[in-house]
């Protein structure tokens, strides 16, 4: 009785990953009827849920914090590629693609993947314990990459309007890449104690005792399909975004909603994955994934815009408004100040959620 369920779960999470790049390849760069989208849709949704299968396999085999990371970076890259893709496309909207899209996943993660889980943890557990020593290192490098790649381009005065030069854009994308590439370091080799779940007394959780790691072999199996289904998920988003935009203009929606579905549903595995690490009192797990996630949006996505903007057409504009600058302000405050304690009540998961309910509110009607 307990082979069989286990049986039917291998099977379709190998199987939707591998349909899902089938009708992605089928339906890439095409208009697709109503029909089709209702169908991407379905698929996307049962990839996103196969993705966070396979990671959880993946995490479970190289143990934390290395399985977060493997997500973390995985979702990004792919998300980064999706951003070149859809800038190469031109548009008069494409010079701020990448910084709406950067801002909505530091909103995303840092508000609303942050405030579910701890919610949810301090819900079941009376209280949400993690270690401030890591997570206040990883917010620090959150903040600090989106001041210096989103904030200032605003006040910068070479170049009219929120824009860098290049010497300026050079600057940000190396910056981006020493300061992603110390937290890596960090985070797996010289302080890795800092980035692993705690018991309530505060002590580090190494192992987890629950069941056995999965072989090598399994582990790498589900590190392909989670590739494949982390593809999949991106390019139907892809897809299915014209019908989505449509929506959105028919309903007389401001253009940015687009990029914010877009995102939720780019970062959706994740945001389920945190959930669940939250539930089994794993907080730390979460706060690396989210996190984790933002700074590889932002600490991937300008060094590869920039370099992208050699050859992609139009201006590259990257400098937030002052309504996204107050967001990003207060939510680096108030992370600060979740952080701090080493402990979250409800309390501080619903501040951080009514902070992305705004973020929601102005990106609908700003």
């Amino acid at each position: 009785m307990i082979t069989r369920p286990r049986a039917l779960m291998a099977r379709w999470t190998t199987a939707v990953p591998v349909a899902a790049i089938v009708l992605l390849v089928l339906t890439w760069g095409r208009d697709l009827p109503g029909a089709v989208v209702a169908l991407a849709t379905l698929v996307l949704a049962a990839a996103v849920l196969a993705a966070v299968h396979h990671a959880e396999v993946v995490a479970h085999r190289v143990g934390e914090p290395f399985g977060s990371l493997v997500l973390a970076v995985a979702v990004t890259i792919i998300e980064v590629a999706l951003i070149v893709t859809l800038m190469a496309d031109g548009g008069d909207k494409s010079s701020t693609l990448a910084r709406d899209t950067v801002f909505a996943a530091v909103m995303i993660t840092c508000n609303g993947v942050v405030g579910l889980s701890l919610l949810a943890a301090s819900l079941r557990h009376r209280t949400a314990v993690f270690n401030p020593e890591g997570t206040g290192a990883a917010l620090a490098t959150v903040a600090t990459l989106a001041t210096l790649s989103l904030v200032l381009p605003t006040f910068t005065t070479s170049r009219p309007g929120p824009e860098f030069s290049t010497l300026q854009l050079t600057f940000a994308a190396l910056s981006s890449l020493v300061l992603y590439g110390l937290f890596i370091a960090t985070l797996t080799v010289r302080h890795r104690d800092y980035f692993l779940p705690v018991t309530r007394q505060g002590r580090a959780i190494t192992a987890e005792d629950h069941a056995d790691a999965p072989s090598s072999r399994t582990a790498l199996i589900s590190l392909g399909l989670l590739g494949l289904a982390l593809i999949g998920v991106v390019g139907l988003a892809k897809g299915v975004s014209p019908t989505i935009e449509e929506g959105v203009d028919a309903a007389g929606l401001h253009h940015a909603v687009v990029g914010v579905i877009i995102a939720l549903l780019v970062l959706l595995p994740e945001t389920i994955a945190a959930l669940r690490s939250a539930r089994r009192d794993r907080v730390q797990t979460s706060l690396n994934l989210a996190l984790g996630s933002s700074m590889a949006s932002i600490g991937l996505t300008i060094p590869a815009v920039a370099l992208a903007s050699v050859w992609l057409p139009g201006p590259l504009v990257l400098g937030l408004g002052p309504v996204h600058m107050v967001l990003l302000a207060l939510t680096v405050v108030v992370a600060s100040l979740t952080v701090v304690p080493g402990r979250a009540t409800p309390l501080q998961g619903g501040v951080h959620l009514v902070l992305f309910a705004a973020y929601l509110e102005l990106a609908i009607n700003p």
